[in-house]
């Protein structure tokens, strides 16, 4: 009988964690991480806190790019896992609708009662894609619109609506598909004339830079749709949920009503990954057409039974411990506190966002003296000050947050809605405490200096 003995795998290998990833995977993540001194061992993690192999806790404001909604290791989603692990069903038979689903789908589809049907995949990714298949049919039309700089996933697909060139360099050719600019109902306009878009898929608070949709965009921008039988589909991939403060970022805008949405993140409780296309009755049943298609559109493992009871369980506590009207409470508490640091620094450019979706932005500093050492670090690499702030946020005050894209200088902060005023106590101090350092001249730019000559060696 085979003996798999897990607890003593990872006491026997995991000091080798960096190393077997140099070896058999991406051998440029362990470089970076090194680089940065990002290179630490966590040993433990609950809720938004990691602690090392020393007992020192660590501040995720990062939550795993938003997939730690609720935390790590949250209770409730712990036990239905454990509950659906020990019902033994009869899980992924292909041949019979079990209620798990079913049920995830109903709880969903109550927060957006203008749709109808839901299709569950593994990833953001994968919702986005299915999005954009179920567009093209229910249309008959190639192309879909999206933003500048808009972040929608990796695979084909998705990454043909990719707004960063960076992603898209090497991989073509894509799906047709034509970029508008964030706001611009001209050029949207422009698009739709020309009869061949079946959608615009948008971010109603792009997670590249984080840039919220202009107030009424989303509004005016559906009945441009509408008039031209396109379709609006809203990705809440990382939104979703509550993290803006409302359950789905569209929701912002009034009367906004997306015919396609795309979730998934916050909805796995961290655990088990799922995505989610919510959509219109009569776009299913374009793609569903007859019993020939019904397996026109499927995923291996999609509504399994495990990652069903995670999304029944992570909803179950977003709704019975009022998850979003804290985030949005404890966001607009942190995100005041930061904008009122803005006449304090003066390389301490905005302080924007929804909910607990926080961009912290840097710009040219008056001064002369900090204008020179700004510009040699500009000069070296575009978005190297972020990342000065980043490292001694973990290095000096056990903080984890990251830039929010490659070339930005913006600190992205999204951290698990579950915070209260304690995380944004020692987040706004600890921010200051650096702040005072990068204009004091001081150690920040010794890390700075080295990350210039890295870059330099990169080139």
């Amino acid at each position: 009988m085979t003996c798999f003995d897990l607890a003593a795998l990872l006491e026997a290998r995991s000091g080798e964690r960096y190393a077997l990833h140099e070896r058999h995977l991406n051998h440029q993540l362990p470089r970076m991480l090194r680089t940065l001194g990002f290179d630490k061992v966590y040993e433990r993690a609950e809720g938004a806190y990691f602690w090392d192999a020393e007992g020192n806790d660590y501040l995720d404001m990062l939550a795993g790019f938003g997939v730690m909604g609720l935390g790590r290791h949250h209770p409730v989603v712990r036990k239905a896992l454990h509950d659906v692990l020990d019902a033994r069903l009869a899980d992924l038979t292909r041949f019979d609708c079990p209620p798990l689903p079913g049920l995830l789908a109903e709880r969903l589809l109550a927060h957006s009662p203008h749709l109808d049907r839901v299709f569950f995949g593994n990833s953001g990714t994968e919702a986005v894609e299915t999005a954009l298949k179920f567009a093209r049919r229910a249309t008959g039309r190639p192309r879909v619109l999206h933003c500048d700089h808009a972040f929608h996933g990796l695979t084909a697909g998705s990454l043909s609506v990719n707004g960063e060139k960076g992603f898209r360099d090497g991989f073509g050719p894509l799906l047709p598909d034509t970029a508008v600019p964030l706001g611009d109902l001209t050029a949207l306009e422009r698009e739709l004339a020309r009869g061949d878009v079946a959608a615009l898929i948008v971010e109603p608070v792009q997670g590249k830079g984080v840039h919220e949709a202009p107030p009424g965009y989303l509004r005016a921008a559906q009945g441009l749709l509408r008039r031209h039988k396109a379709l609006l589909i809203a990705d809440e991939v990382q939104t979703g949920l509550g993290r803006t403060g409302d359950f789905y970022a569209y929701q912002h805008d009034e009367g906004v009503e997306p015919d396609l949405v795309c979730v998934a993140k916050a909805l796995s409780g961290g655990y088990v990954p799922v995505g989610a296309t919510l959509g219109r009755d009569w776009i299913f049943k374009k793609v569903y057409s007859s019993m020939d298609r019904v397996l026109v559109h499927s995923a291996s493992f999609g509504s399994n039974a495990q990652a069903m009871a995670a999304g029944l369980a992570v909803l179950s506590v977003i709704e019975d411990d009022q998850v979003v009207a804290g985030a949005r409470a404890t966001g607009e508490l942190l995100r005041s506190r930061l904008a009122a640091l803005t006449d304090r620094y003066e390389m301490l450019a905005d302080v924007r966002g929804r909910g607990l979706m926080i961009g912290i932005e840097f710009g040219r500093p008056r001064s002369l003296k900090l204008r020179g050492r700004w510009a040699m670090l500009q000069a070296a690499r575009k978005g190297l000050f972020a990342q000065m702030v980043v490292a001694p946020l973990l290095h000096r005050h056990r903080i984890l947050t990251q830039v929010s894209g490659d070339h930005l200088e913006v600190i992205k902060l999204i951290p698990p809605l579950i915070i209260g005023e304690r995380e944004v106590d020692r987040f706004v101090t600890a921010f200051t405490a650096v702040m005072d350092d990068a204009h004091q001249g001081g150690l920040v730019w010794d890390f700075g200096r080295r990350l210039m000559k890295q870059a330099a060696a990169n080139r």
